[in-house]
């Protein structure tokens, strides 16, 4: 990975054709003032916007400008996954397109890196802009995480930051066909290194958000699967508990029966067995979900597509990981 640039700004997107001018503007301002070699790589997720056309016309008039077109939309980690492995910075950072990670904050994150800082995270603390319902759903995700997991993410994280190359060369070592780099990175350490900068959360220029409640909770449910055992072992428990309820019902019920009184009625015996079949399924279902990312990963497909990608004016196809 050896290289002249000193920055990489990596951006997924998915139907933000009308950010992306605005963006691109407000980096190449900030950037100007910074004397480091830069480039900004914008990754299309498969959008149905003008997107690709937006990304090849800036690229066309920004030498730094380089656009990644992947074949389908593969989910925002997947494209951010392409991106750090195009990546040629002695550092990266990764950022939405969307504005609400403001360009202004470049330099800090670029501050903190120059003074030895390993991995540079983020903390938004002006979340006006955000729903009631997103602001508790997203404090109670990252405690569920960070109990299952054992990995810490504090409230007001996500992919906006800065990870040095040494940081990367780890990263892209991960082989989770369902990655969550925001958990990756936590974990791979470099604490004693590492240090959080606070921003404001912008607003979003154009468009509404492509983070539907359906695409939030695959996204939970990937990252808690991908980092954690623990509703495995939850399961256990909670199967030996009914199961020792269960065994304490029968043994009621025979001791009744020798005594020659009258069993209950059936009511309370089918209310049980109902109580006992309905936490089978549930467990059922969580080894369903691991037997499920055993079986994707085994069929070992890449993680993403690269269809075509622009670079100083050329372009290759076919690229897959």
């Amino acid at each position: 990975m050896g290289t002249d640039l000193d920055i990489s700004i990596v951006i997924p997107m998915f139907n933000e054709s009308g950010n992306i001018g605005p963006l691109i503007s407000q980096i190449t301002d900030v950037m100007a003032n910074q004397d480091l070699e830069y480039e900004v790589l914008l990754i299309d997720d498969g959008s149905h916007d003008q997107t690709w056309l937006q990304v090849l016309e800036v690229a066309r008039n920004i030498k730094e400008v380089q656009g990644i077109k992947l074949s389908r939309n593969f989910g925002h980690q997947h494209a951010l996954l392409a991106g750090l492995n195009k990546a040629q910075g002695k550092a990266v950072i990764s950022m939405d397109a969307d504005l609400q990670h403001p360009p202004a904050v470049l330099p800090e994150l670029i501050s903190h890196w120059q003074a030895g800082s390993k991995i540079v995270y983020t903390k938004r603390c002006s979340i006006q802009s955000l729903s009631a319902f997103k602001r508790k759903t997203s404090s109670w995700f990252y405690s569920v995480f960070s109990w299952l997991s054992g990995v810490t993410i504090s409230e007001g994280s996500s992919d906006f930051r800065l990870i040095d190359q040494q940081v990367l060369k780890e990263l892209i070592k991960f082989n989770d066909i369902d990655p969550f780099l925001r958990g990756a990175v936590r974990w791979l350490g470099f604490d004693e290194v590492s240090s959080t900068v606070e921003f404001d959360l912008g607003e979003r220029l154009c468009g509404e958000s492509e983070y539907t409640l359906a695409r939030m909770m695959k996204f939970a449910n990937s990252a808690i699967i991908s980092f954690s055992t623990k509703p495995l072992i939850v399961g256990i428990w909670i199967g030996l508990i009914t199961s020792l309820l269960a065994f304490t019902e029968l043994a009621y019920i025979v001791v009744q029966f020798f005594m020659g009184n009258t069993v209950a009625g059936w009511a309370s015996t089918v209310g049980i067995m109902a109580l006992l079949f309905g936490i089978l399924f549930v467990l059922l279902g969580i080894l369903g979900i691991y037997l499920a990312r055993i079986h994707t990963t085994l069929q070992g497909r890449p993680r993403f597509v690269i269809e075509t990608f622009t670079a100083n004016g050329h372009k290759s196809k076919g690229e897959k990981a």
